[in-house]
């Protein structure tokens, strides 16, 4: 029997009696799908298109063992208020058995601000932790050893900066560069798609980014020197392909930046790594991550003629997707989330960061946070989904998926090409207007009752919510703001003007700059110092309106 049969025999007298619940089904990226799938919708060479785990072209994972061997790293994003009041959270998470940490900075340290500056006013602590100074980063990590724990860092105008902090301290407890592990986001590109915490122009943020991969080719080998990030694509209202495609194709600018530059490709790719979304349609996110590793595999070895399997392999991190968060019956944000980080480790994640459920509302209290992170110790300790590597592989609909994915994301990418590269792109105003119309497209159904929101367009209640909330003191930043005024009082003034003219003079060269920063931060410049200094020689960037 094949389908047409069995459609004819089997499916159609039911479909004449009782019918089924919607007229189509569509998956996210707008698919249409069929009702099942069988070996005649799918065209599998196995080793050319799967192969086994470990082995190029990775669609299965990029370890032979994956969780058998230990489990993903459990990074759970947390940073607010002070240094203090951060690594207090640090070490409670590490207590409950986290294995990794991930910080979260304020906006004022994202676009470049010491917490006195007038446009850090009322931003400071409130969506992560407020870092002006050495000081600041020795303070949130006091007492976590940075030569046993990994940490990622969420930070990309001001990546050189606070990873020089970050080493300089390592150093100062007698822990070499070489021994440090870690990611910093260094993305710069996204940030003029989706994210918006840019401070220079796109050819100046590039040298930044690529400054800091080389460096740490050479210098912090075991560091991740960049996390290609897709995932404020999705939060802008990217659909799964275009944030395959979009954040593939960051990445090629990036490898082809770096090589411009005079590095072989397989010197500094396989340090670099990748962050996604896991949304709700939990299938199609499973076939997203294998398609996004399957398509960076070929790129790097077809494009780029890369000889290391490591340089080849697509490392990612993923976050549970917050902006499906709902205030609305907030709780039944644990299923969402619970289903979002089952999607990535049935996907393959090397680490994941699971929301809490009361985001929507508030930055996460600790029992929220417990919640999250438990959510992942339960997958992992209990489900049996990490007893066997790629456990769908072979779902006739999954490897469909997995094909139409990576067929589509790849002509988006041929079309980027065509325009010029990436950032033509986006100077152009593509790829914003591309994730605008999908933004836009989803609001629409979810709106019109299309696409269900559980609580917000369909189950509502009356409800009074109940929960604590986390707030930030105010007399906080006061104290922040006392101590860098002392700190600055204290330091030797010389010696950091000196540094930060020296900076002034690489910025205008083409030196690396990663060294100078560094030298700053150990002259104890502040952030904000070193921010204005290369705002002097770059300038700033306006962003074009995108209609």
């Amino acid at each position: 029997m094949n389908k047409k049969e069995w459609e004819e025999k089997h499916l159609k007298p039911i479909l004449e009696k009782a019918g089924e619940r919607k007229k189509e089904f569509f998956t996210t990226s707008g698919f249409f799908v069929d009702r099942v799938y069988t070996p005649e919708d799918i065209d599998i060479d196995y080793e050319t298109k799967l192969s086994y785990p470990g082995v190029y072209p990775f669609t299965r994972g990029v370890y032979p063992t994956m969780y058998r061997g230990r489990v993903w790293t459990m990074r759970q994003y947390a940073g607010f208020g002070t240094a203090e009041e951060t690594n207090r959270r640090y070490r409670y998470l590490l207590e409950q058995g986290q294995t990794g940490l991930s910080v979260a900075f304020d906006l004022p340290t994202q676009i470049g601000y010491d917490s006195d500056h007038p446009m850090a006013l009322g931003e400071v602590g409130k969506v992560g932790v407020a870092i002006d100074t050495i000081e600041d980063m020795e303070t949130l990590f006091s007492e976590i050893p940075l030569d046993r724990v990994s940490t990622s860092m969420t930070i990309n105008s001001t990546c050189a900066q606070v990873l020089s902090m970050y080493i300089a301290i390592a150093e100062s407890q007698g822990i070499p560069r070489t021994n440090l592990r870690g990611t910093v986001q260094n993305d710069m590109l996204k940030e003029y798609i989706a994210r918006g915490t840019y401070i220079f122009p796109p050819e100046e943020s590039l040298r930044l980014a690529t400054d800091i991969i080389m460096f740490c080719a050479k210098e912090v080998p075991k560091w991740n020197s960049i996390s290609i990030s897709g995932y404020h694509m999705e939060e802008a209202g990217a659909t799964p392909v275009q944030e395959v495609a979009f954040t593939l194709a960051d990445g090629i600018t990036y490898v082809e930046k770096v090589i411009e530059r005079g590095m072989n490709v397989d010197s500094f790719a396989p340090r670099l790594s990748f962050f996604f979304a896991a949304g709700n349609n939990l299938l199609e996110e499973v076939a997203k991550f294998r398609a996004a590793r399957r398509l960076w595999a070929k790129i790097m070895k077809e494009r780029f003629e890369a000889k290391d399997p490591r340089s080849m392999m697509l490392r990612f991190h993923t976050q549970t997707a917050g902006c499906t968060l709902t205030a609305q019956q907030p709780e039944n944000n644990i299923i969402r989330v619970t289903i979002q980080a089952l999607a990535a480790v049935l996907g393959g994640t090397q680490s994941l960061h699971t929301n809490s459920f009361d985001e929507a509302l508030s930055l996460p209290t600790e029992k929220a946070v417990r919640i999250a992170l438990r959510t992942q110790q339960i997958i992992a300790e209990e489900s049996g989904v990490a007893d066997v590597v790629d456990p769908l592989g072979g779902s006739y609909y999954v490897e469909w998926l997995t094909d139409k994915i990576e067929e589509e994301a790849m002509k988006y990418i041929e079309k980027i090409d065509e325009m010029g590269g990436m950032v033509k792109a986006i100077e152009a105003g593509y790829v914003q207007r591309e994730i605008q119309r999908s933004a836009y497209e989803k609001q629409r159904k979810i709106d019109e009752g299309e696409v269900t929101v559980v609580g917000v367009n369909k189950y509502q209640i009356e409800e009074d919510i109940q929960l604590e909330i986390l707030r930030i003191d105010e007399n906080m930043v006061k104290k922040q703001i006392e101590r860098l005024k002392k700190f600055r009082e204290i330091r030797d003034k010389s010696r950091v003007n000196l540094a930060l003219e020296e900076l002034k003079k690489a910025a205008e060269g083409e030196e690396n700059l990663m060294p100078y920063i560094l030298e700053c931060v150990k002259a104890r410049a502040t952030l904000g110092e070193i921010t204005d200094v290369l705002r002097e020689v770059f300038g700033e960037y306006q962003a074009p309106q995108v209609f």
